[in-house]
């Protein structure tokens, strides 16, 4: 028998079928026995690629891997097990990853035993599988975006046959609940609320690798956003393809507000979502941002083309005068908001009229930011069937002028925001300088500024005094220190100690009989003191009593569980103490 098992492999027309009711499945982490013997004391590595989706995939395979006993690590020539989780929207990012899996051939070369897994939304592509397989020997297992939590079971097959496996199957997916996860971030956190896409926009492979457009249950969102308030992130990103379409799968009326809701009511400093489709975007949306303070007034608002011809060529659903007339309404609902976009250039046939278009729409809106490609086709969509008459020149010329365009508006928007102080998240120091830390505005501003390493993590206010365009450069106003006092004093709050500690001290201030007991003492004591006594003898009935109700005070049990707690808190200040020191 050969070296390679083909369990299964993508088949676009199957990725292209859609079903009413996606199974819910609620997983559990169960570790072969060949694998788990193959972890102990061994380290993995993943690399990734693309989108937020694909960094939250990256989270759930460390969970899986770390289940199993892998340690992970930075260093790529001392993994013993290395993911390579792929990208498919764009062209370069396919070329990224051939490069990427030619990196780890001298791994295999230096260790036998060494395990080479590619998976991702690239390999559901149809051909990327086998051509990888064929063409790169040392890559020991390919799967795909529907298989992420059978990761164990794979490399348990892989690891028992001693065979390379290619198992990517297509489908319109399922939802899978309780996935183990290692976050990246120990303030930051992407939290899935739908998963696919079904809007099959002409140019997008993602309906195609990421399958139909299934969401959460509401419950599940918010117990997961719920772990991390209490763990204390600052910040939130619900993801979905589409947002804004959450629930419509349901049928009962549940929709993406109430998700926005009932997240921003959990006290996370900061809520943000992405990414959201105009088709989609509602009214009610709007008023729940507006309304709530912790919801971030920056909204990732893709318009692909400014021309109403080739919007429907792209299958975008909207024209372009609703995508400015949303654009109002936003405004004016939220005064201030940031507004960010994707645009394309070069679409198929684009004409320098359609273009033309785009540049105007950009100038109108003004955009805070916005992320710009040249149309790359991608195989298996309609848009690649296309004949396209626009040449690389004309791209790459348009290209460069609606970057002007956009960089207009990003300046303006940049230098308003000099002399004026933001708050910033602060994600920690600069690789180039430690001594300059770097974070983001509510507005998705990234701003450079001095300060001590320990205020990663911290929200703290930043006085802007100068706009390189994409970045700026600011004053850190808050004293260090307080500001670390004051996230201190929060989390205390939150500790079970404490907690314990504030509860049995209300049992003990309101204890009438502790309060009796202890009036009684104090009129014994004064008897004590006031009265005259002929001899030590006829002390000794008053101080008995005295002893008794000390015995009767000290023993309750309501102050026994005040002094325990008293202790208990007194150890954790002085693991606060330590580390402050």
């Amino acid at each position: 028998m050969g070296k390679l098992i083909y369990k299964s492999l993508p088949d676009m027309s199957k990725a292209r079928n859609r079903v009413d009711n996606p199974k819910v499945i609620f997983d559990e982490v169960k570790v072969g026995p060949h694998l788990a013997k193959f972890a102990k004391g061994k380290k993995y590595v993943i690399k990734t690629f693309g989108c937020q989706a694909n960094v939250r995939d990256e989270e759930i395979l460390s969970g899986y891997l770390e289940k199993a006993g892998f340690i992970k690590t930075d260093n790529d020539r001392e993994a013993d097990l290395a993911i390579i989780n792929t990208c498919a929207v764009r062209e370069n990012a396919e070329e990224k990853v051939y490069g990427e899996i030619g990196k780890f051939k001298v791994n295999k070369t230096n260790n036998k035993d060494f395990i080479l897994c590619v998976c991702g939304c690239m390999m559901q592509e149809e051909g990327s599988a086998d051509y990888i397989m064929k063409t790169y020997p040392h890559v020991s297992l390919v799967f795909g975006t529907h298989n992420v939590n059978k990761i164990l079971d794979l490399l348990e097959e892989k690891i028992a046959r001693n065979k390379k496996l290619v198992d990517v199957y297509s489908f319109a997916g399922d939802v899978i609940e309780n996935l183990p996860s290692v976050r990246l971030d120990s303030y930051k956190a992407y939290v899935n609320i739908t998963y696919g896409c079904d809007k099959f926009c002409t140019y997008c492979i993602v309906p195609y690798t990421r399958g139909r457009e299934r969401s959460r249950k509401l419950e599940e969102i918010v117990n997961e956003c719920k772990e991390l308030v209490a763990k204390g992130y600052q910040e939130i990103t619900l993801l979905g393809q589409n947002v804004n379409s959450y629930g419509k799968d349901f049928h009962d009326g549940t929709n993406f507000s109430k998700v926005l809701e009932e997240v921003a009511k959990l006290g996370i400093p900061r809520l943000r979502f992405m990414t959201s489709h105009p088709w989609d975007f509602s009214n009610d949306m709007l008023e729940i941002i507006a309304k709530y303070p912790n919801i971030m007034k920056c909204i990732h608002l893709p318009v692909q083309s400014g021309s109403t011809s080739v919007l429907r060529l792209m299958g975008r659903r909207y024209s372009r005068e609703e995508y400015l007339d949303l654009v109002d309404r936003i405004r004016k609902t939220i005064p201030g908001v940031a507004l960010t976009t994707d645009i394309i250039v070069g679409f198929p046939n684009e004409t320098e009229e359609e273009f033309e278009d785009t540049l105007t729409l950009c100038e109108k809106v003004q955009y805070d930011s916005a992320f710009t490609f040249i149309y790359s086709p991608r195989k298996g969509t309609p848009a690649a069937k296309m004949i396209d008459n626009v040449s690389d020149k004309e791209k790459h010329d348009r290209f460069v002028r609606l970057v002007k365009v956009i960089e207009d508006g990003v300046s303006k928007h940049a230098e308003s925001m000099v002399g004026k102080t933001y708050k910033v998240l602060v994600d920690g120091p600069s690789k180039k300088d430690k001594g300059v830390l770097s974070g983001y505005t509510e507005s998705s501003k990234l701003v450079n500024f001095k300060g001590p390493s320990f205020l990663k993590g911290h929200i703290v206010n930043v006085y802007i005094n100068e706009s390189h365009t994409y970045s700026l450069i600011g004053t850190l106003l808050d004293d260090p220190i307080l500001v670390l006092a004051s996230s201190l004093k929060e989390k205390i709050e939150k500790e079970d100690s404490y907690i314990r500690y504030i509860e049995c001290k209300n049992a003990f201030e309101s204890s009438s009989f502790l309060k009796q007991l202890k009036e009684e003492m104090e009129e014994k004591q004064k008897q004590l003191v006031n009265k005259s006594f002929k001899t030590d003898e006829d002390l000794l009935p008053l101080k008995k009593e005295i002893d008794e109700l000390k015995k009767a005070y000290f023993n309750d049990p309501v102050y026994l569980n005040l002094q325990s707690s008293i202790a208990d808190l007194s150890s954790l200040l002085e693991q606060i103490k330590d580390n402050l020191e």
